[in-house]
């Protein structure tokens, strides 16, 4: 690891989290080639990522790493030259590279030991795609040692001496220099009037054309009207601007970002010698300064004539009918004649780059999550305090009591937007597991992820990597067949694995699926009663027989490999999620496929909760599983068979649950009248209905984490810090219900797919 001493220490660390910038965007834009985008940009984002690292690595001196990137950089720029096809074997090879790149990342970053076995086969494998090139490449590496150490310059020149004394060589004349690799753009802007009503200003957008290269700016006056004639809130300027820059044509349009939809834009790359240069001006090109753009744009008088120059600086007006056209005073070099796209048809992760980010480190984060906690807590004491003392909810403390909530609030809300991170990073480390996983068991197999830009608190994303890792080789090993056995169901070899996430019902939804034959329950069945994990007479339904997939030490492998066998994988799963917060549940079909779903909370922080009251215990149930709330009578209960009973709910029939009983704090209730229903909704449409004793408040409260010292009981998630200083247990509503007590449970628990 790197010395706490070493003034470097901060730059090297920089350095590794931009790579992990750049490796994203390397994993991202294969993957785009990999699914037909024949962008020619994407090669070069691909490109540049590569040659990014490899520059990089050079100034810290981690040689391993950045002679297999220039290798990689070299195979990539024959495809950016076109002298080479990405086919899907390339492609593979280019996969690997890439996952092998970020390892000698970890690795230099790390200081760990480097494989050499690996970095050698994969460098043979680019050599054999450069071919005839690839051999020259490596006699020159051999010849010529690649060596990116930084440079350092003295700057201590002597300049005491008269004028032509010293040994400083003079510099070459100016025609002598090379020519610039600059592109000249013709850009032609016409604001609309809303453009000024939104209180937009051109001379803002014309200043930062100025800012980019050399550019010559005529505003046209052709559409002013006479005076009489003349609408103040008329827009009738516009403007031709010729730029000669070296910069992307998507910062350009950047320029006029924020009056997309209010102007006419367009840009076009124009040739060099469609530049007009009067003779009058050729021979002293350079002695005549562009015009600043710094002055204040002219004022068109009463007697003013149209068409009309900008500039005092053009040519004599009497040799063109035209608005005159100030020249450039450099030249252009050749540019391919195209026209380039308006910021409306560019792609908007070129305007999104341009965003600045700011990196915290999340120490800082976690204090201010903490404080955010205390802060709730504290509204909460000050709430219920306010609302003890007798004060009428129209008084100055209960008004301004309300603006502290809302406050506290908002202050959460954005905190929380802070710690959320998209799922994006951990989807891309699962379409390497996917690779390394199908190459492992001799299988075709392709990932398609949805759904990358859902964000989740990055607490919940770094917990997550160990348990979809399981269920991503799960798939691939157990739930595809083998090739042979999918020609044979008239399915195509390559295997699909779905890999999504969504948020629904204030919680984010992570789905796992194949295109598989399904899961075999006979089969599960009997090999759960062979491991004597259930009874020989045991009669289950599919979604019992489903779940034992996640009992310890069940595996349906009937040779112990290096991805399953030792039945720890699904068990894993299983209790990962839960101490998340979360819940999975299995759905499959035989010979299509099955889904794994898990449920997982937005935050571990915070959320919205409804107090309750059963025996004389104080509970806390997410606010966003409860539908409605009914108060019973004996008239809307009905038993289906002793201790399972149903509610009437309008049309339909709800399973009822007493969460007095479920929890064991007092035996089951007998007479309905008169008692509070809470009506819950899960994610896959199913309802219960919770018997309560009474509903306390509605508020936001601080999720504390139960120690791993206590016993995990079921439906108990975590628990929180009332306004009195109470502590509350949140419940796990989906988690009472399917680990209901007794008869009253597995008869209701039937009825769940036909409540209303």
């Amino acid at each position: 690891m790197s010395d706490s001493n070493d003034p470097m220490a901060e730059i090297r660390a920089s350095f590794f989290i931009e790579c992990e910038e750049l490796l994203e965007a390397l994993q991202d834009g294969l993957q785009s080639l990999d699914d037909g985008d024949e962008d020619p940009e994407t090669i070069n984002v691909v490109f540049r990522a590569v040659h990014s690292i490899k520059g990089g690595a050079g100034a810290f001196g981690l040689e391993a790493l950045v002679r297999f990137a220039h290798r990689f950089e070299t195979v990539l720029d024959e495809v950016r030259a076109g002298r080479m096809s990405p086919d899907a074997d390339a492609l593979k090879i280019f996969f690997q590279c890439a996952d092998h790149l970020s390892d000698l990342v970890r690795i230099s970053r790390e200081d760990e030991a480097l494989p050499d076995e690996e970095t050698a086969k994969l460098l043979s494998l680019l050599s054999g795609l450069l071919g005839d090139a690839g051999a020259e490449e490596e006699e020159e590496a051999e010849e010529e040692d690649i060596d990116f150490q930084p440079a350092t310059l003295s700057l201590d020149l002597d300049f005491g001496g008269d004028e032509g004394d010293g040994d400083l060589p003079l510099l070459p004349p100016l025609d002598d220099l090379p020519a610039a690799s600059t592109t000249v753009y013709r850009i032609h802007f016409r604001p609309d009037n809303e453009l000024f009503e939104t209180g937009n200003e051109p001379f803002h957008m014309l200043r930062s054309l100025d800012e980019m290269g050399e550019c010559t700016v005529t505003c046209h006056l052709d559409k002013v009207p006479d005076m009489e004639a003349l609408a103040p809130e008329q827009s009738y300027l516009s403007w031709t601007v010729e730029l000669h820059s070296d910069v992307e044509e998507a910062e350009i349009a950047a320029a006029f970002e924020f009056v997309e939809g209010l102007c006419t834009l367009e840009i076009t790359k124009i040739d060099a010698a469609e530049v007009p240069v009067p003779e009058s001006e050729a021979s002293d090109q350079l002695a005549q300064p562009l015009p600043e753009l710094e002055t204040e744009l002219p004022v068109v008088e009463a007697d003013q004539p149209r068409n009309t120059a900008v500039a005092d600086e053009a040519p004599d007006a009497g040799t063109q009918e035209d608005p005159p056209t100030t020249t450039d005073t450099s030249k252009a070099p050749e540019a391919a004649k195209a026209p380039v796209k308006s910021p409306t048809a560019s792609k908007p992760s070129a305007l999104a780059a341009a965003k600045s980010v700011v990196r915290v480190d999340l120490d800082r984060i976690e204090r201010l999550v903490n404080l955010v906690g205390e802060l709730v807590i504290n509204q909460a004491m000050l709430s219920q305090s306010l609302e003890s003392s007798g004060l009428s909810p129209h008084s100055d403390a209960m008004n301004g009591l309300e603006e502290f909530q809302r406050l506290t609030r908002d202050i959460q809300d954005s905190v929380m937007m802070i710690r959320a991170q998209p799922v994006k990073s951990l989807f891309q480390r699962m379409s390497r597991i996917v690779r390394e996983a199908s190459a492992a068991v001799g299988k075709d197999v392709r990932l398609h992820t949805e759904g990358e830009g859902t964000e989740v608190d990055k607490t919940v994303i770094e917990r997550l990597a160990d348990p979809l890792t399981h269920m991503i080789r799960n798939a691939v090993d157990h739930g595809l067949e083998s090739p042979e056995d999918r020609r044979a169901a008239g399915k195509p070899e390559q295997g699909r694995v779905n890999l999504s996430a969504a948020h629904r019902s204030g919680r984010v939804v992570i789905e796992v699926s194949d295109d598989g034959g399904g899961i075999n329950r006979p089969k599960v069945l009997q090999i759960a009663i062979d491991k004597g994990l259930v009874p020989a007479d045991a009669s289950l339904s599919d979604s019992e027989i489903d779940n034992l997939l996640f009992l310890p030490g069940f595996s349906t492998a009937s040779v112990v490999s290096d991805l399953s066998g030792r039945g720890v994988g699904m068990d894993v799963v299983r209790t990962s999620i839960q101490a998340l917060g979360g819940r999975i549940t299995i759905a499959s079909t035989p010979g299509e496929g099955t889904t794994f779903s898990i449920s997982l909370p937005l935050t571990l922080a915070v959320l919205d909760g409804m107090v309750v009251q059963v025996a004389d215990q104080t509970l806390v149930l997410p606010l966003n599983v409860v539908v409605e709330t009914l108060t019973l009578s004996n008239n809307d209960v009905e038993m289906v068979r002793p201790g399972a009973n149903v509610v009437r709910v309008r049309s339909g029939f709800v399973p009822l649950f007493d969460l007095g009983k479920e929890l064991g704090y007092r035996p089951p209730v007998e007479d309905y009248e008169g008692s509070v229903v809470l009506l819950i909704a899960h994610e896959d449409d199913s309802h219960a209905a919770l018997v309560i004793d009474s509903i306390q408040d509605q508020r936001q409260v601080v999720i504390k984490g139960l120690d791993d010292s206590f016993y995990r009981a079921p439906g108990i998630a975590a628990a929180t810090i009332l306004g009195d200083g109470q502590i509350a247990l949140i419940l796990d509503t989906s988690d009472i219900i399917s680990n209901a007590i007794g008869a009253s449970g597995s008869a209701a628990q039937s009825l769940m797919g036909k409540s209303a």
